[in-house]
């Protein structure tokens, strides 16, 4: 079935603060290249498919999303986040239930994406929706570990190595049918079960989930040094800050 005729939502949670940042705004309003990494990661989004829309979760307390150049886009809704991610996350799917011109279809389809992964490349999310969409299974992106794994103890000694074989690091974004994610959230967060991204929401109700490879600059600003690799990485990818797809 060709893409265009599919409704396709995607959901961007970026309630969080960034402490780890050490910085003094949270970091996915942290300037990136003229803009900020927020609207680098939305740009990426925006230009990769032809979307019915996009939703973004945001803290109660936020002040800065006013000041992004996609507060006013059409295209782009806010929701109220919540105290985790999977709580943003089924926030944003409750608000696509009202936003969307008729309850979302058996056929909808969601985009899950990290707001701090900016150097995602368009192609690789086209891809992952494609290959989702002819598969009829939902996916991620994600790298295979490259790096030794050591298990540790409390005091932090080792204690064994992990055989890293069959070990993927998942990446966003992460690409499920729209009721099969909102019925897997609710779920988990109706038996307080753990949700550390969507894919171990979906894992929790039995059913499949497909990797599909992605490119390991694809990565998440989560500590300081991590802006400076961020702006080399889209500086490599040509970015402009001024896409004409948005």
């Amino acid at each position: 079935m060709a893409i265009s005729n599919i409704e396709i939502w995607a959901v961007i949670p970026a309630a969080g603060i960034g402490s780890r940042m050490q910085a003094a705004i949270p970091k996915q309003y942290l300037p990136l290249l003229g803009s900020t990494v927020l609207d680098i990661s939305l740009s990426k989004i925006l230009c990769a498919l032809p979307l019915a829309g996009v939703v973004v979760s945001l803290n109660s307390h936020d002040t800065w999303w006013q000041y992004s150049r996609f507060a006013s886009h059409p295209k782009v809704f806010t929701c109220a986040g919540g105290k985790e991610r999977a709580d943003s996350v089924l926030n944003a799917l409750s608000s696509i239930a009202t936003l969307s011109s008729a309850a979302p279809s058996q056929q909808a389809w969601v985009l899950v994406h990290d707001a701090v992964r900016p150097c995602v490349e368009s192609a690789r999310i086209a891809g992952l929706v494609k290959a989702c969409i002819d598969l009829g299974i939902g996916g991620i992106l994600a790298t295979p570990v490259a790096d030794t794994l050591k298990k540790l103890n409390s005091c932090k000694r080792i204690v064994d190595t992990l055989d890293r074989e069959h070990v993927w690091q998942a990446h966003t974004p992460q690409f499920f049918p729209y009721r099969q994610l909102r019925h897997a959230l609710e779920y988990c967060l109706l038996k307080q079960l753990p949700v550390t991204d969507e894919a171990s929401a979906i894992e929790q109700k039995g059913a499949e989930v497909r990797v599909h490879a992605d490119r390991r600059d694809n990565i998440k600003i989560t500590l300081p040094e991590d802006l400076p690799w961020a702006e080399y990485i889209l500086q490599q990818q040509k970015f402009s800050a001024e896409l004409k797809c948005v």
